[in-house]
């Protein structure tokens, strides 16, 4: 059995893409003894090729930043790991006890946590740019202290020392979501789909309000995911649109590769706020990896990416009738819009897949884990 590695997370779920199917799975794929904390998850524990270590789920912030990283530091410590990754920058305080008992950490970046705090409706408008600064000077004295530092998207890179940082992108996994069985795309339904957290800043208002633009009683918008908050579903449901949607509630891999199998395009439509105009979301790439069309916010950097692949549509994604227009649009020109998807797939199998991503974090871990050894 190779070194013993543990990763840590007290915000998301253990059965997370990023961390248990991409990162850990790829990391036991090549001989390390991998061990998950996580908090308690409902899923299937059968063959699993990671030895997670559930602690408690807490529901109040103040709890989980407290107790969740005392029970997390707790478990560390018995695993008496070799290396130690953490995935949420709330666990910087826990991150910098390990260092300081001589241990290995890597701290692993998925947001741009300053600019996302600058959008966070639950903190009163006037402290946002306080906290941000906080945050952003919190994560500056740790990366001092950490032996490595995994960022997702090249801007965020920038913010952390160049010499202990390196860029894993949170690309789709080579075939996962590209079903064999997939339907033929001229006998789909006029269907569309969005997948991942529902929020109003990821545009869900936006988009059940376009469904009132297209006169075609089949349209359906197919949605996966949680709303956040809760009330959200409630406001949402009274829209006008609302009759079109078809809602899934959380749904595991499976299903999300079933739903892009027999759908005509995936939306993925980000208000423009400070922390979306440079992300790179994991959505924009799957709806890709399966081989249809995207409906997408009109961003630089996003615009860069679909231009280069000719696979989608840019909006404005403020403007209801904007989207309503580039959906009519997939439906009228299908054989464009399914080769559109297509260049997208290529575009995944040639460049934005994990399994490129993976290298680099096998060699960074291998460099690590032989200094001082």
């Amino acid at each position: 059995m190779g070194k013993r590695i543990c990763h840590i997370t007290t915000v998301h779920p253990a059965n997370d893409t990023r961390i248990f199917i991409k990162e850990c799975h790829s990391l036991s794929k090549a001989g390390y003894e991998v061990f998950l904390i996580a908090p308690e998850t409902p899923m299937s524990l059968t063959d699993v090729p990671v030895n997670i270590k559930f602690i408690p789920k807490e529901y109040s912030r103040f709890l989980r930043l407290i107790r969740g990283q005392w029970h997390a530091l707790k478990e560390a410590l018995k695993l008496k790991a070799s290396l130690y990754h953490f995935h949420d920058p709330e666990l910087v305080f826990m991150g910098l006890v390990l260092k300081f008992m001589g241990k290995k950490v890597i701290y692993d970046v998925h947001e741009d946590l300053p600019r996302q705090i600058l959008t966070k409706e639950w903190l009163p408008s006037w402290s946002r740019k306080i906290i941000a600064s906080i945050a952003e000077l919190v994560e500056w004295i740790g990366a001092k202290f950490f032996d490595g530092i995994i960022t997702v998207t090249p801007l965020i890179q920038k913010r952390f020392p160049p010499h202990k940082t390196i860029l894993v992108q949170n690309f789709p996994i080579l075939g996962e979501l590209a079903l064999i069985e997939a339907k033929n795309y001229a006998n789909r339904s006029p269907s569309f789909a969005y997948i991942g957290g529902i929020t109003a800043i990821r545009g869900i208002n936006e988009m059940i309000k376009a469904l009132k633009y297209i006169e075609d009683p089949q349209i359906t918008l197919i949605l996966g995911g949680e709303f956040s908050p809760e009330n959200l579903y409630e406001e949402v449901k009274s829209y006008k649109g609302w009759e079109k949607v078809q809602y899934e509630g959380f749904v595991d891999r499976e299903k999300v590769a079933q739903i892009l199998g027999e759908t005509k395009a995936g939306l993925v439509l980000f208000l423009p706020a400070p922390n979306h105009i440079s992300s790179q979301p994991n959505k924009l790439f799957e709806y890709m990896s399966a081989g249809i069309p995207v409906i997408a916010s009109d961003f630089p950097l996003w615009r860069q990416i679909i231009e280069d692949a000719q696979c989608g549509l840019l909006v404005n994604p403020l403007c209801p009738k904007e989207i309503a227009e580039a959906m009519k649009w997939i439906l009228e020109h299908p054989n464009e819009a399914e080769k559109m998807g297509q260049d997208g797939l290529k575009a995944v199998q040639n460049t934005y897949n994990w399994e490129r991503e993976k290298k680099k974090l096998l060699t960074f871990y291998k460099k690590l884990l032989e200094e001082g050894a």
